[in-house]
Formats: structure tokens, C-alpha cells, sequence
């Protein structure tokens, strides 16, 4: 049974002491020294407002909005808690349940925009993040990575292991992982805190491995939490969004889209968005500020802050206007650390020469109530075998298909 979630609203006022002046246009007038010889002081307001459950009922979901010539239609519903998709060559859609520790085959059969067959192909503790490699499909938990070949008709094998020991998860332990153009298979390994130093040097990281699962290595460091992540269609290069810290106000940290290179580091825990500061977790005793500025590779973009950008999906199908093709489509599941909800939406990242310049709302609606209620909070974006776009909502149990006519 659904449980309606409790609206809370609460102010916090937060005296942080830390350490060197912001380098990144002054941080509300707080004092932040380039070592410890000196005090720091930041004066931080928080919020959390967590908007009320409501269902997914008939009448909330017709007033979705979408660009005009896209239409909304639920694609499968009572799921539980449906997080991560994946869709192979033959049109077979996969969800993850992370709750349940289980993946979803969901089957369009008449091919009418609605899947009329679900079943759970796979049972693993945790499973969460969904890659599928040719005939075999990659499935990752908080500290696994397991494969399966796919059946003829999108049945999975028994998932056999191919990584173990992956770091514990602490507050960051869904998992995801793809396929690059250079057939490696690359997994995100979130922070386990807010803001720390971490003890394990895979976390916070991007790690990548053979397809046997031999050989794994740290791609790229000081990414918080980059479960959405992808490589453009013309470009190949490797695109990913970071969550931002919490605790840093209403409009900081911003979500930040990163293009991540081998062996390049981007900030966390200390430098973030445009190369501030972050007051909260200073760097060693024997590094300033400056330094990791100078180390740190900043974003490419960025994006309201708290928005918690979940799965990301470049558009390689053929069903949309030409103008969709190599933009991203990324799930923003919403924020709970800020007065006003932002996020609760799916959005389109434009990109020009390769590069990402702007972000248009897709698909919104989900906050009803005057922005007190919500009735889905996005995780997965899948491009379907027909060119449409799936969206699952691990609040209500339902994924959603956006179709252009």
C-alpha cells in the first residue's frame, strides 16, 4: 500500500566553520581563508520540503505537459518501484526495482504504446543499474556486477558475477553503468556522504573494466553522485551529470553536466560549480583551495540546483523532429533541500557542435497542488525501439511513453 509521504517545511540556519576566500564570486559574504591558519565563517540557510504523494489518476496524467505535437501515455503501471531502464534491439523493455531486487521484462505485443506483458526476469539484492551489450545484459548492484545472455524472447539467464568487493554505498549506492565506443564498460561509483573526504578512493569516482569485468580501473575523480551519464551519438565524447552537495542554500551546489575525461578530477569534495569554494569540508592540511581549483575540471553546464538528475538518454531514434537528434533527455527525480521543489520533470539538453548550451523542460506536470503534491518523481529515460520516449517513476510504480504523432 501507497503511503501518502508527510509535507515537511522547516528552516535551518547553519554556522559552518571552515576554511579560504571564494574564489567563485563570494559565497553570501562568508570568509573562506586558502588554509586553516585563519577562521572560516558561512552562513547557510536550509530547507526541506518534501511535496505530499498523490496518485497517478487519469486526470493528473492527461494534464501533462509536452512540446506541442508530443503526446503522454502510460506505458505500464504497478510496477512497485520501477528505477533504471534499458530497451535491446529487439524492443524488450527492462526496469529495475532496487526495493524489490528485481528486473522487469515489460513486452508491447500489438505494438499500441502499452505494454500488455510484465514479468521479473532477474532477482538480485539491490539490482539497480541496467546496461545491455549486444545479447547480454550488465546488471549492477551496491557492490556487484553481474551478466546475463538475453533470450529470444528477452528472458534473461542466470545472472552469472563478474565484479565483486565494489565499495559499500553509504549514502549513494545505486549503481549504474554502459557500454562505451571503446567496448569498455564503464560504472559509476557514488560518494558515500555529503561532503568528505573519502577513505575508499574508488567512491566518488568513474571506473572502467573490460566487458568480463577484468582489469577495472578509476577513470575520473571527485564526481559526488553521476548516475546519469552517456556518450554523444557524433562526438563519442563522454558526457555525465553530477548531483550537487546539499546544504549549501536554496541555489547551490548546481547540478553540473561534466564532460569526463581520463584521469581528469572535478572538485568534490572541495571546489564545485563555476570553482567555488565549498565551505563545508576543507581540503588537507597541506593543499589550499587554489590548488584543487587549479586540479579541478569545471562543468560544461549547469542546472538548477537540488533538481537530482537521475538516468540521462541521448535521442538516436527516428520518431522525433531531426532537431532532437544528439540532444540528452535527463530524468530530474526533485529535490527535498530547497523551499521551492525543483526538478519533478523530465528535461531536453540541447547540444550545439557537440557541446551542451542550454536546457528546455520536456515533460512536466508531475507537481500538482500549487507545487505542495507531487504524483512521480522521474529515475529512468529509455529511447524505445519505435523512437519514443520511456520514463519511469519509482513513486507510483509507472513508466510513462512519450510519442511524437
Amino acid at each position: 500500500m501507497k503511503k501518502s509521504l508527510t509535507l515537511l517545511a522547516g528552516a535551518a540556519l547553519v554556522s559552518v566553520l571552515v576554511s579560504s576566500c571564494n574564489r567563485g564570486g563570494g559565497f553570501w559574504d562568508a570568509m573562506i581563508p586558502e588554509t586553516d591558519e585563519d577562521p572560516t565563517s558561512a552562513q547557510i540557510t536550509g530547507y526541506v520540503f518534501r511535496p505530499a504523494l498523490v496518485s497517478a489518476s487519469p486526470e493528473r496524467v492527461q494534464q501533462l505537459k509536452v512540446p506541442s505535437g508530443f503526446s503522454v501515455n502510460i506505458f505500464a503501471q504497478d510496477l512497485g518501484m520501477p528505477r533504471i531502464l534499458a530497451v535491446d534491439n529487439n524492443g524488450h523493455v527492462y526496469a529495475s526495482d532496487r526495493q524489490a531486487g528485481v528486473v522487469m521484462l515489460l513486452t508491447d505485443s500489438n505494438n499500441d504504446g502499452v505494454a500488455d506483458l510484465k514479468r521479473t526476469v532477474a532477482t538480485l539484492k539491490q539490482a539497480h543499474g541496467l546496461a545491455i551489450n549486444g545479447s547480454k545484459m550488465y546488471i549492477a548492484t551496491v557492490t556487484q556486477v553481474f551478466v546475463s545472455d538475453i533470450a529470444a524472447d528477452g528472458g534473461l539467464s542466470e545472472p552469472k558475477l563478474i565484479k565483486d568487493n565494489l565499495p559499500d554505498g553509504g549514502q549513494h549506492p545505486n549503481r549504474t553503468l554502459a557500454f562505451g565506443p571503446d567496448g569498455k564498460l564503464y560504472l559509476s561509483i557514488g560518494s558515500t556522504c555529503n561532503s568528505c573526504p573519502e577513505p575508499n578512493t574508488m567512491n566518488a569516482t568513474m571506473v572502467q573494466m573490460n566487458a568480463d569485468g577484468s582489469n577495472m580501473k578509476i577513470f575520473a575523480k571527485g564526481l559526488r553522485n553521476t548516475i546519469g551519464f552517456g556518450w554523444h551519438p557524433e562526438t563519442r565524447e563522454f558526457w555525465g551529470m553530477d548531483h550537487g552537495i546539499d546544504w549549501l542554500g536554496d541555489n547551490d551546489q548546481k547540478e553540473e553536466v561534466n564532460l569526463i575525461k581520463e584521469s581528469a578530477h572535478y572538485g568534490w569534495p572541495y571546489i564545485y560549480g563555476e570553482g567555488k569554494y565549498n565551505p563545508g569540508t576543507r581540503p588537507p592540511a597541506d593543499t589550499t583551495y587554489q590548488q584543487y581549483l587549479q586540479l579541478s575540471t569545471l562543468p560544461g553546464l549547469l542546472y538548477q540546483a537540488h533538481a537530482a538528475p537521475m538516468q540521462m538518454s541521448f535521442y538516436t531514434g527516428t520518431k522525433f523532429p531531426q532537431e532532437y537528434q544528439g540532444d540528452a533527455f535527463v530524468a530530474m527525480r526533485g529535490s527535498w533541500n530547497r523551499s521551492q521543489p525543483s526538478g519533478y520533470k523530465v528535461v531536453r539538453m540541447h547540444f550545439e557542435n557537440g557541446k551542451p548550451t542550454r536546457f528546455d523542460d520536456f515533460l512536466t506536470g508531475f507537481l500538482v497542488d500549487n507545487n505542495r503534491s507531487h504524483f512521480a518523481r522521474p529515475v529512468g529515460v529509455a529511447v524505445s525501439k519505435d523512437g519514443s520516449l520511456l520514463v519511469s517513476d519509482d513513486t507510483n510504480g509507472v513508466i510513462y511513453r512519450v510519442n511524437y504523432q
